[in-house]
């Protein structure tokens, strides 16, 4: 790897408390986003969900995928044709990667692609202590999946956003508040099935501290698009408030913990986490009506 790449590596290594697996999948996750940032990939997306969170505004948990969502529905884009250029700048980083396309399949409009690499010889490249290195299977594997969606509800607002490593780039992102309507759209109505997502409540409670407001444009423009609000008036903060009280309700926040505790430093910050903590939560929960707004180009 690039010595950039590797002293980046070496600083993710120490954050995840020497899980080589991680520190190689942040490395890749920004070496992939400089490499679609040198094609005119973001021209056409925007970054958004927990990755960007976490690479944008210093989100403290781990965050497994890159996902984007087209400026405007665009039923025959292909990520396809972004990945062989993107093979390119990863091999020019160092990084001996395989890139899989999944494509889309009828019922999503999520166009898929994964980024797979050799854990343990990019651990012995990036020079890991050897007993890091031993404790990895020879044949393992690091994947990052990227997610992009073809057919993106309307209103959101989108910023230029700068990263500085492996090397200074700017990507398009998601707003703040663009971001949460997008959380809180997954905490009202993803089908998790049995599963709870307690990822996603972390990260409402985490931009909800920081005073984000949600842009309530964005979230009803994503309610509609799902067919689960259909009334004519626009959706108006105390019904939005009422949803997610609702939602509080139904949760069981002890099954949320398990779900989220191995992704961040600090499990033991979630002994608070209960009904009451997230209506506490929810009273400081802030609402921007301005939506569509496109930040610095």
């Amino acid at each position: 790897m690039r010595e950039a790449c590797v002293q980046l590596f070496e600083e993710y290594l120490e954050k995840n408390q020497g899980s080589a697996h991680r520190a190689l999948a942040e490395t890749i996750q920004a070496a992939a986003l400089l490499g679609l940032a040198r094609t005119d990939f973001f021209a056409h997306a925007a970054f958004y969900g927990g990755t960007a969170l976490r690479l944008l505004y210093n989100l403290d948990r781990f965050s497994e995928d890159l996902d984007f969502s087209l400026l405007e529905p665009a039923q025959d884009f292909q990520l396809s044709s972004c990945l062989d250029a993107l093979q390119d700048e990863m091999k020019a980083l160092g990084f001996s990667v395989e890139i899989e396309s999944r494509g889309k399949s009828l019922d999503t409009p999520i166009e898929s692609a994964f980024i797979k690499a050799n854990t343990r010889m990019h651990t012995i490249r990036a020079g890991a202590p050897r007993a890091i290195a031993q404790r990895l299977h020879k044949n393992e594997l690091c994947k990052v999946k990227l997610e992009v969606d073809v057919d993106p509800p309307p209103g959101a607002e989108f910023e230029v956003m700068f990263v500085d490593d492996p090397v200074p780039f700017s990507v398009r992102a998601y707003s703040r508040p663009a971001l949460l309507a997008g959380k809180m759209d997954a905490i009202l109505y993803r089908a998790w099935q049995n599963r709870v997502k307690g990822r996603d409540w972390y990260d409402f409670a985490f931009l909800v501290r920081k005073k984000v407001p949600l842009l309530l444009p964005h979230l009803e423009a994503r309610l509609r698009q799902r067919g689960v609000y259909t009334e004519k008036a626009p959706l108006s903060p105390d019904q939005c408030v009422n949803m997610i009280a609702k939602r509080i309700e139904a949760v069981d926040f002890e099954a949320a913990k398990a779900d989220v505790a191995a992704f961040i430093p600090s499990p033991r910050d979630l002994d608070v986490w209960s009904r009451d903590y997230f209506y506490h939560v929810l009273r400081n929960l802030q609402f921007s009506t301005v939506s569509g707004k496109n930040r610095h180009g």
